[in-house]
């Protein structure tokens, strides 16, 4: 037997018995969110009928969520680049005919019921793959706005006709704005460190000169370069999220969306940013503002606004991203979303 031989075995051997125990560490942590934050809440003495418990329980659920999310990602996409150079992944997607790949990125989106942040780990091993800027953003806008737990919920309140006119509207924003800023040319406004992947200077050699534990060990560098400058923002990110989560303000907002004026949906999309929420957790908002007498346009794109422009995902973008690429994201996608709520006000 080789020295090589002999000296691989050695250093797979702790990945072999570390990566199953992470594994199942990481499916028991997740799937055990609301429990554990549950208990938290109990221990604290607070109560979801308030305000405060409510936001508190937001936050200690979706923090440990989204860094599970990030690290498990960016950890998979780690290994995962060192099979395909940087070169290769753009060359692949960059060659299709104009959309495809953004319509295979946002149909991908369908698939993903994340909310914005959630989606945003993604977002970010996508551009570390050396996959386009406009394709990755179509990803970023179809996650979190159009999946399959808000058509089942959008069906189950208003029927096949809706869910039916969301999905395409939905889809055909996250398309065009991946293609519009794509188009754009922003690479320069990515942060220096993520255009250093994004161009493949960060990137170790790959191909089949690498055994396991060196494509191993990239994918734990890759968290420690990532999830070690992102996380800050995370915590940052969601915990404005949870306070606004806790203090969402119905009655005021179905004062003004039923009425039948040009400045009703602007306003809507403009009150959405700041707050945060998922798919599944802004559908009964949405439910009681069309009970109390809000316009169904309007009120889908405030929805809309909450789950792809929310403020607290431009916060952890922002450490990705430069603020003029985040502005234009933010430009181009409340576009769209004007575009389908005066759309659905004008046919339903």
């Amino acid at each position: 037997m080789t020295p090589t031989a002999t000296h691989e075995p050695q250093r797979l051997a702790p990945w072999l018995a570390g990566l199953p125990l992470a594994a199942v560490l990481w499916v028991l942590l997740y799937a055990h969110l609301t429990e554990i934050a549950d208990l938290a809440i109990a221990a604290l003495g607070l109560s979801r009928a308030t305000h405060l418990g409510e936001a508190v329980h937001f936050f200690l659920y979706d923090t440990p969520k989204v860094l599970l999310l990030l690290t498990g990602i960016v950890f998979l996409m780690g290994v995962i680049q060192t099979f395909f150079a940087p070169e290769r992944t753009r060359a692949l997607l960059a060659g299709r005919r104009l959309g495809v790949g953004n319509a295979m990125a946002a149909s991908l989106g369908i698939v993903t019921p994340f909310c914005s942040c959630s989606a945003v780990p993604l977002f970010i091993g996508f551009v570390s793959a050396g996959v386009p800027l406009g394709v990755t953003f179509s990803f970023l806008i179809a996650a979190p706005m159009v999946n399959e737990v808000a058509l089942a919920l959008l069906l189950g309140l208003f029927g096949w006709k809706v869910a039916l006119l969301y999905l395409g509207l939905g889809l055909l924003v996250a398309i065009v704005a991946g293609l519009v800023i794509g188009e754009l040319k922003m690479e320069r406004h990515l942060e220096d460190w993520v255009r250093a992947i994004h161009l493949g200077e960060a990137t170790a050699a790959s191909g089949s000169d690498q055994r396991w534990p060196e494509r191993l060990h990239a994918g734990l560098k890759h968290v420690r370069e990532i999830v070690g400058r992102v996380w800050p923002y995370v915590l940052i990110g969601i915990g404005l999220g949870a306070l606004i989560h806790g203090y969402v303000p119905e009655d005021f907002m179905a004062a003004f969306m039923g009425r039948d004026v040009w400045w009703a949906v602007p306003t809507a999309v403009v009150l959405g940013v700041p707050m945060y929420t998922n798919a599944a957790g802004i559908i009964p908002i949405v439910e009681a503002l069309i009970g109390k007498g809000a316009a169904l346009g309007t009120t889908l794109a405030f929805m809309m606004s909450v789950i792809a422009l929310s403020a607290p995902e431009m916060l952890i973008l922002r450490k990705v991203l430069k603020w003029p690429l985040i502005a234009t994201f933010v430009a181009v996608v409340a576009t769209g979303i004007l575009l389908v709520g005066y759309v659905f006000n004008l046919v339903l």
